[in-house]
């Protein structure tokens, strides 16, 4: 009769010490009152040999999870005390293997009863819930590799660990075929066929079809082709420049410069307005050149950058005269250099006048110039149309002063190729459009002084502005 049980499903408690193990049963030896499991579970936890065998004196208590066999089945789910639930035998008592004789005496747990649930696998239900709490003892307790705290071992909990681990957790995860079932191919097309039910594509020629897909640097609106050549001069200089942008600026001549200006002088935008804004723009430029706000802090007041300003007699000293006023208030140390004329032009008087309200220095001789490199020198030396000042004692000792300081030069609105230049510049800064500029000039750059278009259009040149959102950009050669 033992050979009836072979292959059904139990559950051996063995006490505290050896702990709960469930099986298939393999054999079972009367004589010896010995039982062995194959494909044994220690505590929920597969074990690493395929047969268990227990000795009768080493069964606390003895459950029947499974009934493989037909006939010991139809015999449980006919006898009334099989609804009992699963049956208990004492440790030792040799009924434990006489039990095994009785079908009559098995009958599946209510926990089993209950997952019976149609359209499942009863073999899968009853494999996974035979290592559940419930199959089990009250004095069974979580083996040691699933984690001990404090010592002592913590009991399973049924809704996350009900179900054992499923074998097919050993084979590995195959992504190449996963990865077939997704057509990359189909899905492209279909959204192709898509955007073009959607009229996403135009109906024109290929070369006219707006792309579907567009960079992260392209613009989906239309523009109009760029046109760099937006200033254009009825008389070109002798030189071309050209911004950041590649915007083309042309140099025009020191008669059509003139005539540009006394137009606009005409119209309203007189020689103060033209000094303010010169000496506004030139100012900044030489804040940026000092260091900016690098510099301007209020913790580094004792480093306060000194600039001197070489200046003469005439329009250009007094747009150096306007910059050192603006430099002056912006805590810059300005030392201004202008020798003593008994006749001065009015705007260098009232440049003059202004200027003495501020901190800054005057001085009208080069001995008063400092000895020591200073931060920036602002070179208004030079004129458009008088050139005697160069013969001038005070103009040549001032170039050579500045030639032998180790400072850089700024020249503020310096006169075109064909003058002598005395002074070696790093930096020049031309007003509305450049002269065409020697080498010695240094690196060009453009001030906007305000003039109006059509100022430019009465004097037949063709002007977009090429500054943007600045009042001072950098010129190029080409």
């Amino acid at each position: 009769m033992a050979a009836d049980w072979l292959g059904s499903l139990v559950s051996i408690n063995c006490g505290p010490t050896l702990g709960v193990y469930q099986g298939e049963v393999a054999s079972v030896d009367q004589s010896s009152q010995t039982i062995s499991l194959r494909q044994p579970f220690h505590n929920g936890v597969k074990c690493p040999v395929p047969e268990v065998t227990f000795s009768a004196i080493d069964i606390r208590e003895l459950k029947i999870l499974d009934i493989r066999n037909g006939n010991a089945r139809n015999s449980s789910s006919a006898s009334t005390k099989a609804s009992s639930g699963p049956v208990a035998v004492p440790k030792g008592d040799p009924r434990s293997m006489e039990k095994l004789n009785s079908p009559q005496h098995c009958s599946k747990s209510y926990g089993e009863r209950h997952l019976d649930v149609p359209g499942q696998p009863k073999g899968f239900r009853r494999r996974h819930n035979s290592w559940s709490s419930s199959s089990r003892g009250a004095n069974q307790v979580t083996p040691k590799k699933n984690g001990v705290k404090n010592g002592q071992m913590k009991h399973r909990d049924d809704e996350c660990f009900g179900d054992g681990m499923d074998d097919g957790l050993d084979t590995d995860f195959d992504f190449e075929g996963n990865l077939a079932l997704f057509d990359k191919a189909a899905v492209f097309s279909e959204i192709d066929t898509s955007e073009r039910r959607n009229g996403a594509r135009s109906r024109g020629t290929p070369q006219e079809q707006t792309p579907s897909r567009y960079r992260h640097d392209e613009n989906i609106l239309e523009a109009k082709p760029v046109v760099y050549r937006q200033i254009t001069v009825p008389q070109p200089g002798a030189k071309e420049y050209c911004t950041d942008s590649g915007l083309v600026v042309p140099s025009i001549s020191y008669e059509l410069h003139k005539r540009l200006l006394s137009v606009a002088e005409r119209h309203g935008l007189s020689l103060e307005r033209r000094l303010e804004m010169t000496g506004v723009c030139a100012s900044q430029m030489a804040l940026t050149l000092l260091g900016g706000p690098n510099r301007f802090t209020p913790k580094n007041l004792h480093q306060r950058p000194t600039v001197a300003l070489l200046c003469g007699p005439h329009v250009q000293g007094a747009q150096g005269i306007s910059c050192g006023r603006h430099l002056a208030n912006h805590e810059v140390e300005v030392v201004l250099f202008l020798p003593n004329f008994v006749k001065m032009l009015d705007s260098v008087t009232s440049e003059l006048t202004l200027f003495g309200k501020t901190v800054g220095k005057q001085v009208s001789s080069i001995k008063d110039l400092p000895n020591t490199p200073v931060d920036l020198i602002i070179n208004c030396l030079d004129c458009h149309e008088n050139t005697f000042l160069m013969d001038q004692p005070w103009y040549q000792a001032a170039a050579d002063w500045a030639n032998q300081n180790r400072a850089p030069v700024l020249s503020l609105d310096p006169p075109g190729s064909g003058q002598y230049q005395a002074v070696e510049a790093k930096w020049s800064l031309s007003l509305c459009l450049p002269l065409a500029l020697a080498e010695g000039a240094g690196r060009v750059y453009l001030c906007d002084i305000g003039i109006p278009r059509q100022v430019f259009q009465e004097v037949g040149i063709k002007y977009h502005s090429p500054f943007g959102c600045k009042f001072v950009i950098p010129l190029h050669s080409p």
